[in-house]
């Protein structure tokens, strides 16, 4: 069998080489057909992992309690929602002795200011003061030095942890930024570490390159942070759902805030599974509209393949007829048409899959965005070439199968 098949593409090839052209063109619907598909399935699909991976990074089966729902809510709730009460750290400690279902809990609050080393200074550098548990909901990976201790946040301490960027403006090299201590705001801090680079990211989120991190006792000095505007995570236990974990963060902060059943809430609970599906949503969108363009040139394809087959069958009616004379069975003959129909578009398809890998060398070098062709991209082009190659050429190999021996060997 394995010599037959070999057989066969080998005389397919002798065939398309004989008639390039013919063969190129016919094959040009598969090709921009293929590239259509994979092109866009592996740029969503490298996109759709990013998006999520960055998700992710705001916190694991993490609850986010802060005054503005995740996407505004629309510009006919702004006020409403902008005069609601801040999260106050005093509503932290109230949560972590209530909230049976939370793993860890902490409070965030940011603000803005220069921060000065000697005779450099950065602008406008954003800074986070948090409470002991947020390394435990978010994962803030030091490349030099150290992370906050608990005993530093409890007292307050003058340490900060520098964004990796923000070291590297300042001390050229990021490493040296250690021991050293910078003007933050009124007060100083003795830089203690430098976080891990990560580089710019398509969602937002903790930018944890460009900012300076402080503990929440520590920036009483740095402004009235009562002023600021912060917000409280919340992780879930394992084995709790970010659902059960809302419901019962929504009652709990409803009797913190003396609530009465007709009162609407005046906080918001988000977390990262509504953006999760507003994502697989969006994402679902381009793939269908990928599919549906290269299903045009797909049928397009097909019809040239088709045509191509019909034209071989024509052309070798006589061998086909020899073949049958000496005992070639109509099965055989129908297989030999429906293997080069096959071999015919998965040639076409392994042309558009080539064509793709300059577009994500494009992206990854110049865009700087990693697209990659996974094995899962390769493995659906083969089989849909073979598909399509069995559909197209199913008719003309069974008009061949068909032929009678004499009449097909008296034809020209």
């Amino acid at each position: 069998m394995l010599s037959r098949i070999l057989s066969i593409l080998r005389f397919t090839l002798e065939e398309f080489s004989h008639n390039k052209a013919r063969t190129l063109l016919s094959l040009l619907g598969i090709t921009i057909g293929i590239f259509c598909i994979i092109s866009v399935l592996a740029t969503t699909g490298s996109l759709e992992k990013t998006v999520k991976t960055e998700l992710k990074s705001l916190g694991v089966n993490t609850v986010y309690i802060q005054k503005f729902p995740w996407g505004g809510g629309g510009p006919d709730n702004w006020w409403k929602y902008m005069n609601r009460p801040t999260p106050k750290i005093e509503e932290l400690h109230l949560l972590k002795e209530r909230a049976f279902s939370a793993e860890n809990v902490a409070f965030t609050f940011f603000n803005v200011s220069n921060v000065e080393y000697n005779n450099a200074s950065l602008e406008g550098v954003v800074w986070y003061a948090v409470t002991d548990e947020f390394e435990k909901i978010q994962d803030v990976e030091i490349q030099y030095g150290r992370y906050i201790s608990p005993a530093e946040f409890n007292q307050g301490a003058s340490v900060a942890i520098m964004g990796y960027d923000n070291a590297e403006k300042l001390f050229n090299d990021p490493s040296k930024a250690i021991g050293n201590e910078v003007q933050l705001g009124p007060s100083k801090a003795v830089i203690i570490g430098v976080t891990k680079k990560k580089g710019q990211t398509l969602m937002g989120g903790w930018d944890f390159d460009n900012i300076v991190l402080v503990s929440a006792n520590f920036c009483r000095r740095l402004a009235n942070f009562r002023k600021l505007d912060g917000f409280i995570m919340v992780q879930a236990k394992p084995g709790i759902t970010v659902e059960d974990l809302k419901g019962e963060l929504r009652g709990l902060m409803r009797s913190i805030r003396r609530l009465t059943p007709k009162e609407e809430d005046d906080f918001a609970l988000n977390d990262v599974t509504a953006g999760s599906d507003q994502m697989n949503a969006f994402f679902g969108q381009v793939s269908l509209g990928g599919w549906f363009i290269a299903l045009l040139s797909l049928i397009v394809g097909a019809f040239g393949v088709a045509n191509i087959m019909f034209v071989s069958v024509r052309e070798r009616t006589s061998i086909i007829g020899l073949k049958k004379a000496i005992g070639a069975k109509n099965r055989t003959i129908l297989s030999e048409f429906l293997i080069e129909s096959a071999f015919l578009c998965i040639i076409g398809g392994l042309i558009g899959l080539l064509l793709v890998w300059p577009m994500t060398y494009i992206l990854t070098t110049v865009f700087k965005f990693n697209v990659q062709l996974s094995w899962g991209n390769i493995i659906l082009t083969l089989s849909i070439c073979i598909i399509l190659g069995v559909l197209s050429g199913i008719i003309p190999a069974s008009v061949a199968a068909r032929m009678n021996p004499v009449n097909a060997i008296r034809s020209k």
